[in-house]
C-alpha cells in the first residue's frame, strides 16, 4: 500500500456511473462462496448494494471521482484478498469529531461489523441512500453515519468547509472536522448514553485522542495520518 497522499480540498465532484465491475463478474462463484463463509463466522453480515470509486483526481481544490455500484460480498472478497483490482478504491466520508478542548472522538467497531475492534470516526462506505441523482452525496453520508453510529444529529455539530482527503490507493478517506460546543468526556459520555440505549449498536466504545500517545494500533493509517496533522506538536 502506498505512502498516505494527503490533499485539503473544498469541492467533492463524485459522478456516478452505471458500468459492470469485471473483478466481480469474473470471480462470481469465489466471491459467493468467500462471502458464505464470513457469513458463517459473523451472522449480522448482510449482502447489500455499496458503491466503490475509481480515477480519483485532485485539482487544486476540487476532487474528482465516479462511483458505480455492486455488492457488499464483492467489495469484502476484494479487501480481503489485498485489492486486487488495482483501479479501484473505497471511497468514504468521515466525520471528525472534535471536542470543545481540542480532543478527537472516535468510536470502537463492535464485534458484530466487518471492522471489529477498529478505530474509526463515524464513517460507512457509501451506499444507495447516498445517491443524488447521478451524483454520490459524501457530505449528506457523513452526517448519517453520524446520526446511526452515535445518535448525534446535523444541529449538534458545525462542520468545516474544507475536507482532508486521504489517499493510500485502495481506500479514499474523506474527512471533515464536525465541531461540537461540549468537551471530550461529556461528547463521549453522552455517546455511551446513546450506545446503551441501542438493541444492537454498532460501536462497542468510544476513544478519545487528545495526543500522539493516544494513538493506537487499531487505528487505520488514514485515521492516524489525519489526526498527527491536527495535533500540536
Amino acid at each position: 500500500m502506498q505512502s498516505p497522499l494527503i490533499c485539503r480540498v473544498t469541492a467533492l465532484d463524485l459522478a456516478l456511473q452505471r458500468r459492470p465491475w469485471p473483478f466481480a463478474d469474473e470471480r462470481r462463484a469465489e466471491i459467493d462462496a468467500h462471502f458464505a463463509e464470513q457469513q458463517r463466522l459473523n451472522p449480522n453480515l448482510w449482502n447489500g448494494r455499496v458503491l466503490l470509486g475509481r480515477d480519483p483526481v485532485f485539482a487544486g481544490e476540487r476532487l474528482s471521482a465516479s462511483y458505480f455500484e455492486t455488492d457488499f460480498a464483492s467489495f469484502l472478497a476484494w479487501r480481503d484478498w489485498g485489492f486486487p483490482d488495482k483501479e479501484i478504491f473505497n471511497g468514504f466520508g468521515m466525520g471528525a469529531l472534535l471536542a470543545s478542548d481540542g480532543t478527537f472522538v472516535c468510536g470502537v467497531m463492535g464485534e458484530q461489523t466487518a471492522n471489529a475492534g477498529r478505530i474509526y470516526f463515524p464513517s460507512g462506505t457509501p451506499d444507495l441512500d447516498d445517491i443524488r441523482g447521478e451524483t454520490v452525496d459524501i457530505a449528506g453520508s457523513v452526517m448519517r453515519e453520524l446520526e446511526e453510529e452515535t445518535g448525534l444529529l446535523p444541529s449538534d455539530c458545525r462542520g468545516d468547509a474544507d475536507w482532508h482527503c486521504i489517499y493510500t490507493g485502495p481506500a479514499l478517506a474523506m474527512m471533515q472536522i464536525l465541531r461540537v460546543d461540549m468537551p471530550g468526556d461529556a461528547l463521549r459520555a453522552r455517546i455511551e448514553a446513546n450506545l446503551a440505549r441501542q438493541e444492537n449498536p454498532e460501536l462497542a466504545g468510544i476513544h478519545l485522542v487528545r495526543s500522539r500517545a493516544d494513538l493506537t494500533a487499531a487505528m487505520p493509517r488514514f485515521v492516524t495520518a489525519f489526526i498527527e496533522t491536527q495535533l500540536p506538536a
